[in-house]
């Protein structure tokens, strides 16, 4: 692989990084299961976020959020679950890329949790309407959803949630300074940027489903 020579001096072996970083504990490399137990069930059921990472046949990797009510995510067994494809840009990076290569990471959080849940394992993309329909929300079934075959399932320690204090409220910036999603878009796709917050705000409304 070619390296961006203006990331300077770089480390090109695991030996390295092990040198700097050392090994994990007997802890860590125990905590790794092969399925959904009763625990990582009950995690699923009070996650309303997870985000999914994809890459297609070259690599070119990909992360996406999905969101909606705790349990939005159906667990089929302790091996199996679905995750319900609400409608979207119709862009769908994961779904091409699942298509290409069915290996699939995701992250479920809880709100007000610093752990969180990495599921690594097989993803495909089902449309069969019976195990879709328990998924209908707001009236609505999915037309599609992405199911996940569990093959490495753990808990991720909560440093990087204590080190973002993101559960705190007094750390987040005030509502004035955020990005502005309408602008950014303006700006890179040269449209108006209030066409496009009407656009979004229609959106929000009237097609979360």
């Amino acid at each position: 692989m070619e390296h961006d020579s203006k990331f300077g001096e770089m480390i090109t072996s695991e030996a390295e990084i092990r040198t700097l970083i050392g090994n994990p504990s007997e802890l860590v490399k125990r905590k790794v299961i092969a399925r959904l137990d009763d625990n990582c069930i009950r995690f699923l059921s009070q996650s309303p976020l997870l985000f999914l990472a994809t890459s297609d046949e070259t690599g070119h990797c990909d992360v996406s959020p999905r969101g909606d009510a705790p349990g939005f995510v159906h667990v089929l067994d302790a091996r199996r679950f679905i995750i319900p494809e609400r409608p979207g840009n119709r862009r769908i990076d994961s779904l091409r890329n699942i298509l290409a290569n069915g290996h699939a990471g995701v992250i479920f959080i809880i709100p007000g949790l610093e752990e969180t849940l990495r599921v690594n394992g097989r993803a495909c993309i089902v449309k069969d309407r019976a195990l879709l329909e328990p998924m209908k929300a707001n009236g609505n079934s999915p037309v599609l959803g992405i199911g996940i075959t569990v093959e490495e399932c753990f808990i991720h320690c909560a440093k990087a949630f204590k080190r973002s204090t993101l559960w705190n409220p007094d750390s987040w910036p005030a509502e004035e300074e955020l990005p502005s999603a309408a602008q950014m878009l303006a700006a890179h796709a040269r449209g108006n940027a209030d066409d496009i917050a009407r656009s979004l705000q229609e959106s929000y409304t009237k097609r979360l489903y």
